[in-house]
């Protein structure tokens, strides 16, 4: 009897990651267009469910006019707004979503649990045609993508039941982010105007990914393929084949290298030089194991993986991966390191691979979004500013933990752990 699935364990909600770096979502600011003339025509009306129904109708006529304006017809939009809500829900996981915290190893003891596993090598079993007919075409190990596919909607049992249309309409009008969720609602129009679905069955998640492997709808546009030859690019229904080869064919345009591993893990030296653990600093494994970094076997990391730099995700007195090209390719797809970590570690096991062997310091705690603007505070005002107060932990907040952690003769780790905040006050 198949165990029951896991819930998807997404650490952050995803930018669309076609059109931003690794490391950080930038979108530009939306103008607005100057309205084109046109029939009138009675607009739909706004179930509301916590505003004003006046402003959200008010603003759905305004977009409407910006949608025509970007070649949406009137046709496919009066279609999609015709059982159009507010959705309120939308708002409070988008209000919330700041103050989520969890510590890497709860995440990855879920991304990697017994249950996904065995769920998952069923899933590769069932669809295993399908999936070694992906990996031939675009070179992406059948492994990675079920692991991408098992983290985003647990190998299709969870994939979304909030209506598309309905959310980003409702993201859009909040204004938070409202230019993002605005381009991500035109290409969702543009996806139901090409014919590959309906507003009805164009359902995701609240922030508007779809699908077995969750596109937001502009990677939709850009990347995803019909796998099949239906004439559809249909990631949405149970048969999950094109949404498998769109998560392949997005991770092949981002220059997945086949054969070689996201990362490896590794052993450091009792002597190691903690600053020389950045992302920036890449450098052939065996130029690591003149060091004394090495594999866990003792043996120098193979230089075939290719240039690579040392990542700690819980500071020195977690684990320690060597990670290649490959892992800022699965960044693409979600640019959060637990996410990277999930995907890579998840797609070891179901080929068979060891769990993670370094210990975990199971007894800290994370930070909450509170403490780490606390701590990038007291860090500026100790003069090793963070370049921002903004509650999330980026490459300038790990060099100012760094740098303050050197001048303290502190272990240069760049953790930002409670300890060190405690030592900050």
């Amino acid at each position: 009897m198949a165990s029951p699935p896991d819930r998807t364990p997404r650490p952050e909600e995803r930018p669309n990651a076609a059109s931003v770096s690794a490391r950080a979502a930038s979108v530009a600011v939306h103008e607005s267009l100057k309205p084109e003339t046109r029939a009138k025509t009675r607009l739909p009306e706004a179930r509301d469910q916590g505003t004003d129904n006046t402003r959200f109708t008010l603003w759905i006529a305004a977009f409407r006019d910006r949608a025509q304006a970007q070649g949406i017809s009137r046709a496919t939009f009066d279609r999609a707004f015709a059982s159009v809500h507010y959705d309120d829900d939308a708002i409070k996981r988008d209000r919330n979503q700041a103050e989520f915290s969890r510590p890497i190893w709860d995440y990855l003891d879920s991304a990697a649990s017994d249950a996904r596993i065995r769920n998952g090598r069923a899933a590769m079993a069932q669809h295993g045609a399908a999936l070694d007919a992906i990996e031939r075409r675009y070179g992406v190990e059948k492994e990675v993508v079920a692991a991408v596919w098992g983290l985003e909607s647990a190998y299709g049992t969870h994939r979304g039941s909030s209506h598309v249309i309905s959310s980003m309409a409702t993201l859009a009008f909040d204004g938070r982010r409202g230019p993002f969720f605005e381009d991500q609602l035109i290409a969702a129009l543009k996806i139901l105007q090409s014919g590959d679905t309906t507003a009805q069955a164009m359902t995701g998640s609240w922030a508007g990914a779809m699908g077995h492997t969750q596109f937001m709808p502009t990677s939709y546009l850009d990347y995803a393929v019909d796998f099949t030859g239906d004439g559809r690019r249909d990631i949405w229904s149970d048969d999950p084949t094109d949404a498998l080869a769109s998560t392949a064919a997005y991770l092949s345009r981002f220059g997945w290298e086949t054969g070689k591993p996201w990362g490896v893990e590794v052993r450091l030296p009792r002597n190691f030089d903690f600053t020389l653990a950045d992302r920036d600093i890449t450098r052939t494994p065996a130029t690591w194991a003149r060091i004394g970094v090495t594999g866990l076997d003792g043996r120098a990391v193979p230089d075939s993986h290719g240039r690579a730099s040392i990542l700690l995700p819980a500071g020195g007195n977690g684990p320690a991966f060597m990670v290649f090209k490959n892992f800022s390719v699965i960044s693409r797809y979600n640019a959060a390191d637990a996410y990277v970590l999930g995907v890579g570690h998840l797609s070891d096991r179901l080929a068979g691979g060891p769990a993670i062997q370094g210990a975990w310091p199971r007894g800290d705690r994370t930070l909450t979004f509170s403490e780490r603007k606390e701590m990038q505070e007291r860090l500026t005002a100790a003069g090793f500013s963070t370049r921002g107060i903004d509650g999330r932990v980026g490459p300038d907040t790990i060099r100012a933990v760094r740098a303050y952690q050197q001048a303290a003769g502190l272990v240069p780790d760049g953790y930002p752990s409670i300890s060190l905040l405690t030592r900050l006050r």
